[in-house]
């Protein structure tokens, strides 16, 4: 048994709970309020909903370019690298990216896997002794099903992907696509397709946002790669009043996958409190994925980060959930705990 004492971000509302989370067997037993003299603040580990690990071989490569030059399929800078990169370096940059993604408090990511049955065995390997477990969404014909745990969609707007999606409904497996990235004329075609996930929605329309809510079809947001993209910036308010919104960093060779980065970006971007922002960066994406984590409750998967709270960069705050949303850094992570 082990018991990590502090102030506990608990439950799915995030309450802060000065006391001890116990872990028994992997799973967490109780969070009891108890006297402690400890500075550390625990919170759910995170999970990046969305993200492209392929683009770990071409970090900055794309500076300056816009959207279709840097990521658009089939002939963009992206595919080009990583048509090009070897399945060694290949799986090396997604490991080291997945490295980095746990020592900064990270325990799963939905990752849209370029290349097919092959690019989805590439990241069941990187992810094989990262300690980070990547929920695949495939790409390529249906058979990537064999390997990855979903499907995810490049666009509407680049094929039609009704076979793909009725293979992930005959195997019980989620469907994710893009939508209203550059544009909105890809949203409805999208949500015809009766999609488990949808990615961007940067240019969504109270028309797209009402058959958003009659569906429960949550959505994954990533402001930081829409800016750098210059596409627009996405109503996450209107989202989160219609539907359940995670948050991802997109692809590594825009940003580092950083989930402190992101929220910081998105707290003091959007009209969205601390906690939301806090709840779309661990619940929210176990939730999309059906993963147990992502919350500090008796009964769940102990996946925990445990920040100092007495560092120089954390110490005076007066409200824990702001600190770790607005200012907390990888600096600040004493451990992972999972």
């Amino acid at each position: 048994m082990e018991t990590i004492s502090g102030t506990v971000l608990a439950g799915r509302s995030l309450e802060p709970v000065r006391g001890r989370v116990v872990v028994e067997g992997g799973r967490i037993e109780a969070v009891e309020e108890t006297d402690t003299d400890s500075t550390d603040v625990v919170i759910p580990a995170f999970v990046n909903a969305h993200t492209h690990l392929g683009d770990s071989v071409a970090k900055e490569a794309a500076v300056g370019l816009s959207l279709d030059e840097a990521v658009a399929p089939p002939d963009s800078l992206k595919h080009r690298r990583l048509a090009n990169a070897d399945r060694g370096e290949l799986v090396s940059a997604m490991r080291r990216t997945l490295r980095f993604m746990r020592r900064t408090g990270t325990v799963s990511c939905l990752d849209f896997r370029e290349s097919g049955v092959e690019g989805a065995r590439a990241l069941r390997e990187a992810g094989a002794d990262a300690e980070v477990d990547p929920f695949i969404f495939g790409s390529g014909d249906a058979s990537v099903l064999d390997v990855a745990d979903g499907y995810g969609a490049s666009g509407a707007n680049d094929d039609a992907f009704a076979a793909e999606r009725a293979a992930c409904e005959e195997r019980g497996r989620p469907f994710a696509i893009h939508a209203g990235e550059p544009d909105a004329t890809d949203i409805h075609p999208a949500l015809d397709l009766d999609p488990d996930l949808l990615v961007h929605m940067v240019h969504a329309e109270r028309e797209h946002l009402e058959r958003v809510a009659d569906g429960s079809v949550p959505i994954a947001v990533c402001p930081r790669a829409n800016e750098v993209l210059d596409v627009g910036t996405p109503p996450v308010r209107d989202l989160l009043d219609h539907t359940t919104v995670a948050l991802g960093t997109d692809n590594v060779m825009l940003n580092p996958p950083s989930m402190f980065r992101e929220m910081a970006f998105a707290a003091k971007r959007f009209d969205v409190s601390a906690r939301e922002v806090l709840r779309m960066a661990t619940a929210a994406g176990a939730e999309v994925a059906d993963l147990d984590c992502g919350v500090i409750a008796p009964g769940r998967r102990a996946a925990l980060v445990v920040l100092d709270g007495d560092s120089d960069n954390l110490s005076g705050s007066v409200d824990p959930v702001r600190a770790v949303v607005r200012r907390a850094t990888p600096l600040d992570v004493e451990r992972v705990v999972v």
